[in-house]
């Protein structure tokens, strides 16, 4: 896995919006107490867009307008705010007005205002916003929780079953653990073993292992060393939950790598054909370009899934595995999940030659 991420909001979200009532209840309590669960709740994004348009695409902060009802009875919207970056933003609670006077100017709602704050300032805690001039005076208040201040509560977090306790510890651990892959590594494993231990059902276990795979990234060589690990807990509590995640990937990839795969022979297919100048060659061409084309692709997710098992591919591999049929290809990218060590390679590409 890459030691890099793309500043995409969508991990957040998605927590977020999967354990949407569970991230209210852990973070703001008195708010979530007012509220009637018993009635399902919407996702206002249509109306988010119409009040955000200018929202920066790459920013780092995770925003969900939803409507709920209220034990009386009452409609209530709900905009929950997730900054995401590490450092403190200047305009920040100008924001978080202008989101609220746009919801009201637009729909005539008055939005419940709720931010959670995933930097590393002690001292950064918005919270309002202030006008004052003469004879004009306003002030705008939201809830805020700073994911920093779980610090002091981490045994409340390991007893805690609500799933966003699992959130903040991941968050926590990756600021600590910013020097130290090792100690990373090693609280990754620890983390998800607690899923289990917990006793939570699979999908959940999926749900919150992506978040924590996304937010604690490892070097490459560490990433192998907590598949194996991770690979053998798994098989020694009989619940093969995650390990299974690289053999989803394994599918997604290849459905992707096909599609392109296609999508490109086809037009290499046409060109050879045109050239050959008749409607024969054209097929041919465009049969041959599509095999070509899924051959490649299916390669080359061989190649990225074996960098991720075997550290230092030889060349002499290489040229083996560019020898390889398609469909000898697709057997290796299902073969590659269970492999360990450049010799477990080694051994299938010695099976292939001699069958």
């Amino acid at each position: 896995m890459s030691s890099s991420r793309s500043d995409q909001d969508s991990p957040w979200k998605d927590i977020l919006r999967q354990y949407f009532q569970e991230a209210i209840e852990f973070f703001f309590p008195q708010t979530a107490n007012r509220i009637d669960w018993s009635r399902s709740y919407e996702f206002l994004d249509k109306e988010f867009q119409q009040i955000a348009p200018d929202a920066e695409i790459g920013k780092r902060y995770a925003d969900l307008l939803a409507k709920v009802w209220l034990r009386q009875g009452q409609e209530l919207w709900l905009l929950v705010h997730t900054e995401i970056q590490a450092s403190p933003e200047a305009q920040f609670a100008e924001r978080m007005l202008t989101y609220h006077l746009r919801i009201f100017d637009r729909f005539h709602s008055h939005a419940t205002s709720l931010s959670i704050l995933c930097d590393g300032n002690t001292k950064w805690r918005p919270n309002r916003y202030s006008f004052n001039s003469p004879d004009t005076e306003l002030t705008f208040r939201f809830s805020m929780v700073k994911l920093l201040d779980y610090r002091d509560r981490w045994l409340e977090l390991e007893q805690s079953h609500n799933p966003f306790a699992v959130v903040v510890m991941a968050h926590l651990k990756n600021q600590e653990t910013r020097r130290d892959s090792n100690r990373r590594k090693d609280w990754k494993l620890s983390l998800i073993r607690q899923l289990y231990e917990k006793g939570y059902a699979r999908q959940e276990i999926l749900n919150l292992f992506r978040f924590i795979d996304w937010v604690m990234i490892l070097p490459e060589g560490l990433s192998q060393s907590f598949w194996q690990e991770l690979k053998a807990y798994e098989e020694e509590r009989h619940m093969p939950y995650i390990s299974s995640v690289e053999r989803i990937g394994f599918a997604e990839g290849m459905k992707r790598g096909i599609e392109e795969g296609v999508k490109q022979g086809i037009e290499q297919g046409i060109e050879q054909g045109i050239e050959q100048g008749i409607e024969q060659g054209i097929e041919q061409g465009i049969e041959q370009g599509i095999e070509q084309g899924v051959r490649r692709e299916a390669r080359s997710l061989a190649l990225r899934l074996l960098t991720r098992r075997v550290k230092n591919l030889p060349d002499s591999a290489r040229s083996q595995i560019d020898m390889l049929t398609l469909s000898q290809l697709e057997a290796l990218c299902e073969a590659v999940m269970d492999f360990t060590s450049l010799s477990d390679l080694e051994a299938w590409l010695a099976q292939q030659n001699a069958s």
